[in-house]
């Protein structure tokens, strides 16, 4: 993924708050083939629990770029080391425009960890305008297909326990769209997205991607995570794809917090992404910074509700920095290694 705006550089006030009044009504980084395994949706919807309760750990993903890259690699002098530090690691699976018959991708994924007993984590990356015409540029056509789209996203999943992280950058990069109009309507599929995993998916935990720690003031943030239907779901992701430390994003998320309570009297639960920010930041460079290291692997507390490998390790954010040449969620092991050695 990358982060076509990912800048300290914000624009002036007066502009967000217009923007937050208009708005309050209301591969590809990470992407892999399709799960081998197929299912039908899982019948029945029942009430809503926590997906922690009837799961034993997280899932860790057989087909995922690293894993795949080890099991055609057995002589590969990397491969052994891939495997221990990343492939065999529980880590996200995204799904997008590439991911086919949307519904049967994640039944088959969310079906293949419940048969574990594990608990799966899923992105949804398909928003219309993706990525500001990026590396990552792309998602569904129009907002209707979108709709159609997320709404068998979240009909996929049904009962059975899963987290989901919501569109990455869509929130943050309402600021590319050129008009008020187009804002608006891009926090509204938002909202409705939130919508139906609240109403299709009971035992999903669900959270709003929210940037990070150095791109979007925390008041604006809340003012838009509040349009884009933040309250329906379990809360917000931080940092994801990116590198500010566990201890700066959950500071960013907690003032986040601290913006809904006084505006809009209620707070909501963070994750982090930790996939790679053992080293944090490297001055706000996000597309595959040199000397980057590998983060605490995903795990429920340490500062936030869940830390999760929400990005793939070894997956490119375009062709860019140390990973020059190679496109936006290919999967490189020379990336894998710089990240595994901490240089």
């Amino acid at each position: 993924m990358t982060r076509a705006l990912r800048r300290d550089g914000i624009v002036a006030l007066a502009a967000l708050a217009a923007l937050a009044t208009s708005c309050s009504s209301g591969h590809p980084a990470g992407a892999t083939a399709g799960h081998e395994r197929a299912a039908d949706p899982a019948e029945g919807v029942t009430a809503a629990g926590s997906p922690l309760t009837s799961t034993r750990g997280f899932y860790v993903d057989p087909g995922s770029n690293p894993a795949t890259w080890v099991k055609n690699h057995r002589g590969d002098s990397r491969a052994k080391r891939i495997n221990a530090s990343i492939a065999t690691k529980p880590m996200a699976r995204w799904f997008g425009n590439w991911s086919g018959d949307i519904t049967k991708a994640v039944s088959g994924y969310t079906a293949a960890a419940k048969a574990k007993k594990k608990l799966p984590i899923l992105v949804a990356y398909n928003i219309p305008g993706r990525d500001c015409g990026g590396a990552s540029s792309g998602g569904a056509g129009s907002a209707a297909a979108y709709r159609t789209w997320i709404a068998k996203f979240a009909a996929g999943i049904g009962s059975r326990p899963a987290v989901v992280v919501i569109e990455p950058d869509a929130v943050a990069q309402v600021d590319c769209l050129p008009n008020d109009g187009e804002r608006k309507t891009r926090l509204s599929l938002l909202s409705y997205a939130a919508a139906q995993f609240k109403a299709k998916a009971p035992n999903t935990w669900a959270y709003l991607d929210a940037g990070n720690a150095k791109w979007i003031p925390a008041a604006t943030m809340a003012q838009r995570l509040r349009s884009a239907g933040v309250g329906s779901v379990r809360g917000f992701a931080v940092n994801v794809s990116n590198y500010y430390t566990t201890a700066q994003s959950a500071s960013y998320a907690k003032a986040v917090n601290a913006a809904l309570k006084s505006k809009y009297g209620y707070t909501r639960h963070f994750v982090v992404d930790t996939s790679r920010n053992g080293k944090g930041s490297k001055n706000g460079e996000w597309c595959n910074p040199a000397g980057r290291k590998l983060g605490t692997p995903s795990r429920t507390g340490g500062g936030a509700e869940m830390l999760l490998w929400v990005k793939v390790p070894g997956d490119s954010d375009g062709p860019c920095g140390v990973g020059k040449g190679i496109p936006a969620g290919q999967f490189s092991p020379d990336l894998a290694m710089k990240l595994i050695n901490g240089g």
